[in-house]
């Protein structure tokens, strides 16, 4: 699918100059599934289950994510029928469904924890991760936009539900509860530190940073702005700052109706937004683009609850174009599913999005 070609500047270039608001050669294009579909690309372009690079390189996939992967011991006990996270002791089960199955969290074993089961909980040392391993993968992707994080670092409101539950994790938040603010502080301070030493090591050769918070529901806010100040931004801010330390451009993962949250976190440096559900209140790429564009750099808004998942190949392709006429002028979008794609998701349908990015998200005719 990718024509090589036919493209004028390295990954790299295109979502650098796209983060700074220049007009590339094509619109950046990045790529998530869920494993049924992701495994159906990979036997449509003849590639191996477990290759990672090579589906990526195949849809012209212009990031590779940095990370430490995780070297110390088993935190938590394995228990039958679920998946148990050897570093911090979430828990998630297997649900079938018609077009495939995912893993949802589950069983919440901090849900009624007090204070002192919460400071006992095993969590990982920050010494427990493999930084000798980063420069290697550095050099191994060079050509590509290097990020630190994803959606899940300095999540405070997911995660939290990961180990809460969410209906108790908003209880926390509105009341103060010192056993659940004590879980967040917890393993934010060993995200920074994580991340801190990251940095330190390979900071020179990366090129944005991806943080995350689940901020909306599909119509409206899902906390208030006092909680919002109080245990949201004030949290994630020491990441903003360290990025800012090392001259990296912040994208935030932001689901649901959010951009109600987007001038408070400009103020405190971010200059990207992720995920982008054109279905929610105030996130259509017109909105964001007349509200935003030139201030916020945009990854995301081809929806995987829209035409990828319900609609033909030929709805595909429109709401692809008209995503990208919006969007591209002036730089600033880098196209990507605002999820993971789906397994209900038509394998055509797949195709024919990045098909179409490749064909209509170019500036240099």
């Amino acid at each position: 699918m990718r024509k090589l070609s036919d493209e004028q500047m390295t990954s790299k270039e295109r979502v650098l100059a796209t983060m700074n608001f220049q007009e590339t050669d094509r619109v950046p294009i990045d790529y998530d599934a869920n494993k049924g579909i992701d495994l159906k690309l990979k036997k449509h372009f003849g590639l191996d289950a477990n290759d990672r690079d090579g589906i990526r390189d195949a849809l012209g996939v212009d990031m590779r994510g940095i990370k430490a992967p995780y070297k110390g011991p088993r935190l938590h006990d394995l228990i039958k029928e679920r998946r148990v996270s050897a570093e911090w002791g979430w828990r998630t089960r297997w649900v079938e469904h018609a077009t495939g199955g995912y893993w949802d969290f589950c069983d919440f074993p901090l849900e009624f924890a007090e204070y002192d089961e919460v400071m006992n909980w095993p969590m990982p040392s920050p010494d427990d991760y493999d930084y000798d391993s980063l420069e290697e993968k550095c050099e191994k992707y060079k050509d590509y936009a290097l990020y630190i994080g994803d959606p899940g670092l300095a999540c405070i409101m997911n995660t939290a539900g990961f180990f809460r539950g969410m209906e108790q994790h908003f209880v926390d938040l509105a009341l103060d509860d010192e056993a659940g603010l004590l879980l967040v502080d917890r393993f934010i301070a060993i995200q920074y530190e994580q991340t801190k030493r990251i940095l330190e090591r390979v900071g020179d050769k990366l090129d944005y940073m991806w943080l995350g918070e689940d901020l909306g529901t599909q119509h409206t806010p899902i906390i208030g702005k006092e909680i919002f100040y109080k245990h949201i931004i004030s949290r994630q801010k020491p990441f903003f700052d360290l990025a800012k330390e090392y001259n990296l451009p912040v994208m935030l993962h932001t689901c649901g109706s959010s951009s109600w949250s987007y001038e408070d976190y400009i103020k405190i440096g971010l200059n990207g937004v992720d995920t982008l559900q054109p279905e929610a209140t105030d996130m259509s790429p017109k909105y964001l683009k007349e509200t935003f564009g030139g201030r916020l750099f945009f990854h995301g808004s081809i929806s995987t609850a829209g035409a990828i998942a319900y609609g033909s190949v030929d709805d595909v392709i429109k709401e692809v174009k008209d995503t990208l006429e919006i969007m591209m002028p002036g730089g600033g979008y880098m196209l990507s599913p605002t999820h993971s794609i789906q397994d209900n998701s038509p394998l055509e349908n797949v195709l024919a999005m990045y098909e179409a990015a490749h064909k209509y998200g170019r500036y240099l005719k």
